[in-house]
């Protein structure tokens, strides 16, 4: 049986969708008129670097089994859907259009999958003694959430690092670090069985006989998920500094006893909140990795070109230690930094 789903946005979502589609599933993609028109014509390029292998091979949604194609928000029809994936940043939710989607994602009772490193209101509702009311603060707009069920929402860490090289058109990403998406079942079996096909088809693809690396793997634990926190805290928003940008890498090795107390600190909230240590990643593997990190994050390219608003995970992190009757003076300094870019960026838009 194949599934219809609907991601909303169309760069990192391109990724997941092509996925879903070389599984013989189809996947429409929300986003601007101009990249809709230009997918619906010449249909989606993600480059993944297959093992074993030197050069990228390019995936062409019009050469895979299922159906791929786009929309505007305004167009599309969340009731004709199996699954929503939640592909874009959570600031841009707060476009009207957007906005609009959502509510009616909601009034259909379609269930989602989150795919933003900021979980949605709704699922963190779901995680048993944590007082979502605390938490809203970190979110533009944490009223538009208000409607979902949070039995119809789940979580999927985006760990593949993927990007549109600026050269290319809006219809082309290419993937730098070939990790899996790691998503937390629902509460309802019938909806993880949608989950565990979609993994199942995924495994299964091969080409030239060949896997094809980033996999979709479902876990029975909440807080798989979150183990994308410590790694945020440590890495990505410590790009933002008030020198300027630095790298991943240099975030994490220029001070490596800091950044280990720091990942430990965010990894043992999660634990507070009921995670197990082996839902989480060690320190050293993600220094590791970060050796090769060697640009700013997203969130620090973003402050830097002027945003106003970004993804303030940083801050949720803040609000939950807060919650739990603690904190950590680095994870304060950075929301204090962040905020202060931030408020510099919309000070300049103003005049």
């Amino acid at each position: 049986m194949a599934y219809n789903i609907l991601i909303l946005g169309a760069s990192y979502g391109s990724l997941l969708g092509t996925k879903f589609v070389a599984a013989g599933h189809n996947a429409t993609l929300v986003c601007r008129a101009e990249t809709a028109a230009l997918i619906n014509s010449e249909g989606t390029e993600v480059r993944i670097k297959l093992r074993d292998e030197d050069a990228h091979r390019s995936f062409f949604s019009k050469s895979l089994a299922g159906r791929l194609d786009a929309s505007t928000p305004e167009d599309a029809r969340p009731e004709n859907y199996d699954l929503v994936c939640l592909a874009m940043q959570e600031p841009q939710y707060s476009h009207p259009a957007l906005t609009d989607l959502l509510a009616r994602i909601a009034r259909a009772g379609i269930p989602c999958m989150s795919i933003m490193n900021m979980p949605p209101l709704p699922y963190l509702k779901r995680i048993p003694g944590l007082d979502s009311s605390r938490l809203k603060e970190a979110f533009l707009n944490p009223e538009i959430w208000d409607a979902f069920d949070p039995r119809l929402m789940t979580l999927c860490s985006p760990d593949p690092q993927a990007f549109r090289p600026p050269e290319e058109m809006a219809n082309v990403l290419h993937v730098g670090l070939p990790t899996n998406f790691k998503v937390s079942k629902f509460d309802d079996p019938k909806l993880n069985a949608v989950l565990e096909t979609l993994e199942a088809d995924i495994e299964a693809y091969r080409v030239d006989d060949k896997d094809v690396p980033v996999k979709l793997r479902v876990f029975d634990s909440l807080f798989v998920p979150f183990a994308k926190w410590a790694m945020l805290a440590t890495g990505n928003y410590r790009c933002i500094t008030t020198d300027g940008p630095r790298s991943i890498r240099d975030a994490v090795h220029g001070d490596p006893a800091k950044s280990q107390e720091i990942y430990a600190f965010v990894n043992g909230l999660v634990e507070k909140l009921g995670a197990d240590p082996g839902d989480l990643v060690p320190f050293e593997k993600y220094a590791a990795a970060a050796k090769n990190l060697v640009k700013p994050s997203s969130a620090a390219r973003s402050v830097y070109s002027g945003a106003v608003y970004i993804e303030r995970v940083d801050r949720l992190i803040l609000l939950i230690a807060e919650a739990l009757g603690t904190s950590h003076p680095a994870v304060s300094e950075t929301v204090a930094i962040v905020d202060h870019k931030l408020s510099s960026n919309a000070l300049a838009g103003a005049r």
